[in-house]
């Protein structure tokens, strides 16, 4: 469900999609039906870790995906406050992922903003940052995990010390929160206390125990999972037709009934090419982008196009060509593939 919500209609072609088992009836069977994120089945208390019993409701909460509008001064993305001036950057590489990266590239390397970036690798966003902490991989600090392909909450111990002067995030956090003045019992905790404390009032297995057993399996039995009792609705039945109003947005434009909603981009005269940038086979996200083995195999950008569309633009394998639009533009070499669609040019993410 990742991939289609990465596009605009990504809600609407997702619940059609998920409404074939229903007319089918694959949801009886074993292995039918629709795998769905599986992250909401854990009965975690995030209280503890996230400091809700302090949460400070009138603070904005600003959203990720709009950062770009966010740091070159939206007022509608910053939700009538003052400009961001400061920020932290965790477990993200924003200027690589976040959408419009030409404002996002633009805000980031805006005079008066400090970064600090807390990362691994000399990511993008790192390059903009003011400051750089080296942080820990996932080898080198106790942690817990739910999972979203499986239906087992695991709990992992640190295997390997940290390399110089790495730090877990809940270090930083903490560290940062001394020097501020802020208080709360999570800041006087280990990562291993927290999880204890969280675990016990969650009533889930200890920590320990989790760990001696290789992970605590939260799956409902088959006849719940299949919804073979009931869907997730006041009324038990699956609705072919959604109430997109319950989301907010643009709801009035939504399908009544499964369908396709056309509000991409169409090719025109004028653009008469689609671009594919799905990840590179080998460039899942920005940590393997930095390793020998992906970097050796993948070595540059490239744009992959049909060879009759090559000999109709009057470019060969090797040659650089811009391409772009109104949102942007980027220059890479051109790789001719047969079989792929013509009008459709794929250039590997990341």
């Amino acid at each position: 469900h990742h991939g289609f919500s990465r596009s605009r209609n990504g809600a609407a072609n997702m619940h059609a999609v998920v409404c074939l088992p229903a007319v089918t009836g694959a949801w009886q069977h074993p292995g039918g039906g629709a795998l769905y994120g599986h992250s909401a089945i854990y009965p975690l208390d995030r209280t503890l870790i996230e400091g809700l019993d302090l949460e400070d409701r009138s603070v904005r909460d600003l959203d990720q995906s709009r950062l770009g509008p966010i740091l070159t001064g939206d007022a509608v993305a910053l939700k009538g406050g003052p400009p961001v001036t400061a920020m932290l950057v965790q477990n993200t590489n924003p200027a690589m992922v976040c959408p419009d990266l030409a404002l996002v590239h633009a805000g980031l390397a805006r005079e008066d903003l400090f970064t600090c970036v807390h990362e691994q690798l000399m990511t993008e966003t790192a390059a903009f940052a003011d400051v750089v902490l080296p942080a820990t991989s996932f080898l080198e600090h106790d942690d817990f995990y739910t999972a979203s392909g499986h239906t087992t909450f695991q709990v992992t111990r640190k295997l390997i010390e940290p390399p110089g002067e790495a730090r877990e995030n809940h270090f930083v956090i903490c560290e940062l929160a001394h020097r501020l003045g802020a208080e709360h019992p999570g800041f006087r905790m280990s990562a291993w206390e927290i999880m204890e404390a969280t675990l016990r009032k969650s009533g889930m297995w200890d920590a320990q125990t989790n760990y001696d057993r290789g992970g605590q399996d939260f799956a409902p039995p088959f006849e719940r999972m299949h919804f073979l009792d009931g869907f997730d609705t006041p009324d038990r039945k699956f609705h072919f037709s959604p109430d997109w109003k319950r989301f907010g947005g643009r709801w009035q434009e939504m399908p009544a009934l499964p369908d396709h909603m056309d509000v991409i981009d169409s090719a025109t005269a004028e653009k008469p090419f689609r671009l594919v940038a799905a990840p590179a086979r080998t460039f899942l996200n920005s940590t393997f982008t930095e390793t020998p083995s992906s970097l050796k195999r993948e070595r540059r950008p490239t744009a992959l196009i049909n060879p009759a569309d090559c000999t109709a633009l009057g470019v060969t394998e090797g040659d650089r060509v811009r391409l772009g639009n109104q949102r942007g533009e980027v220059v890479v070499h051109v790789r001719p593939r047969d079989g792929q669609q013509r009008g459709v040019v794929v250039v590997e993410g990341l």
